[in-house]
């Protein structure tokens, strides 16, 4: 086998987060190939060959899984957003509790209990956040609005059809998009860095269905977005829109970043409700894209935090300060850490809403932050982002020898990283879990229970 060659093979298996593995039986070798489902047959292209080990893309689809399913979104394959929106939810959620078993297992080597997967109330129209940018799908053609052509980083997909938000996504994205290409002004050019807009930003509440539409350009043009403000009020929506922005972001990243914030109509926040507890939620600031399956997520952490009553909590990496707020009501103290300082004031402003008078919240580095606190953990939350945990503050962390942690992850192959430092000094899985907050998608969230004790 060399580069470039072209083969055929079966998916025996898909590694986190979408990494299949396809047996080419004539070589009597595996080639890693990327957004595969289990069973399917493939003709593949050998695009990487290094010490043993064989990449490669699909050229073709020879043979269906058995365990797909007719497409519920006319973008999938196309668009970059979901791998297994043809694979039966059921069969989702074995895939990934196979994954995430078969990651905990690799660096637990005692007995704990793993709970297996919980899955998201609902599977489609579950998403309450969605970026969407603005470019073309070939080059030189007419605007799109939506999500990147899968493994590309400049084509862009009309996702009006998207199956993983609910109709009012879709009939805001086809408002804002029509709007903008009357306007005659270009969206802005990734490689010269030219043009005005850039992406389109939209929440909305489950509960109380509130709706916040934000569009992002550059300052390179000027614009009047009086006419796409009376559009969009006019739109027939399940939801109610309470708040109209425009944000300049002139970032030579890639990124949805506020350099300033206009209000065009409206508030610049809503409201949002999750286990008895109401939060205010800006354009910017981090909440759980599965409302719903945050609820459940944040029950099965409360359940492995346990009894805290009379104790100090550190809630480190606390976004918006959820879990620290839902434990409050039964402890001490609850002291949340978190970088983004827009999170930590809106965690403050949603603490003071609830009434509760035992939290604190604190900006910056966890690394750095937590060596001023005067408080000392009786037990420690984790839900660090996607890289995990630093060394340095995992360390800092483990040197307050709390008895238990609860550590929630949205990368398990992180999490795993930050385990086996943790068994080397001394702490165990008790019990861990899979949550499936995105389904459609190869991710999911992880919950362990770690004890320096002996294992309940």
């Amino acid at each position: 086998m060399k580069k470039g060659d072209i083969v055929q093979g079966y998916v025996e298996r898909v590694e986190f987060p979408n990494k299949g593995i396809v047996r080419i039986v004539e070589e009597d070798r595996n080639v890693v190939v990327k957004n595969t489902i289990p069973g399917q047959k493939l003709e593949i292209q050998i695009n990487k060959l290094r010490k043993g080990k064989a990449e490669g893309r699909v050229v073709s689809i020879l043979e269906n899984s058995p365990i797909e399913t007719e497409n519920a979104c006319p973008h999938f394959g196309a668009c970059g957003g979901c791998v297994y929106q043809s694979v039966d939810y059921k069969e989702q959620l074995k895939i990934k509790e196979a994954q995430i078993k078969g990651l905990l297992d690799s660096v637990i080597d005692y007995e704990y209990d793993f709970q297996g997967i919980l899955e998201s109330p609902v599977h489609n129209g579950y998403r309450n956040k969605m970026e969407y940018s603005f470019g073309d799908e070939i080059k030189d053609g007419p605007m799109a609005l939506g999500m990147h052509k899968r493994g590309s980083f400049h084509d862009i997909i009309t996702v009006d059809g998207c199956r993983i938000v609910d109709e009012d996504y879709n009939k805001i994205l086809r408002c804002v998009l029509d709007f903008a290409s009357a306007t005659g002004l270009p969206f802005l050019h990734k490689m010269r860095h030219e043009g005005f807009f850039r992406h389109l930003l939209v929440r909305k509440a489950v509960k109380t269905k509130e709706i916040l539409v934000d569009v992002v350009t550059t300052t390179q043009y000027s614009c009047d977005f009086k006419e796409l403000v009376a559009d969009l009020r006019k739109l027939e929506l399940d939801g109610r829109i309470v708040g109209i922005l425009h944000t300049d972001n002139d970032s030579l990243a890639d990124i949805v970043q506020n350099d300033r914030t206009e209000v065009l109509y409206g508030q610049d926040f809503f409201y949002e409700e999750l286990l008895d507890l109401r939060f205010k939620i800006t354009p910017f600031s981090f909440f759980q894209t599965n409302f719903l399956g945050a609820e459940v997520l944040y029950s099965k952490a409360r359940e492995y935090i346990g009894d805290v009553d009379g104790k100090v909590v550190f809630d480190l990496y606390s976004g918006t300060g959820t879990i620290a707020q839902i434990i409050a009501p039964v402890a001490k103290k609850v002291v949340g850490v978190e970088i983004v300082k827009e999170a930590v004031e809106a965690a403050k402003i949603n603490a003071e809403l609830n009434g509760l008078t035992n939290c604190e919240f604190i900006a910056g580095d966890v690394l750095k932050v937590i060596d001023d606190i005067e408080e000392k953990p009786d037990l420690i939350i984790l839900d660090p982002p996607r890289d995990g945990i630093h060394p340095k503050a995992l360390q800092k962390i483990i040197d307050y020898g709390v008895d238990y942690m609860v550590y929630v992850s949205c990368k398990p192959t992180s999490l795993v990283r930050d385990l086996e430092v943790l068994k080397e000094q001394g702490y165990r899985v008790v019990k861990g879990c899979a949550v499936d907050m995105f389904p459609g998608t190869g991710h999911v969230e992880t919950v362990c229970l770690l004890s320096r004790k002996a294992p309940v």
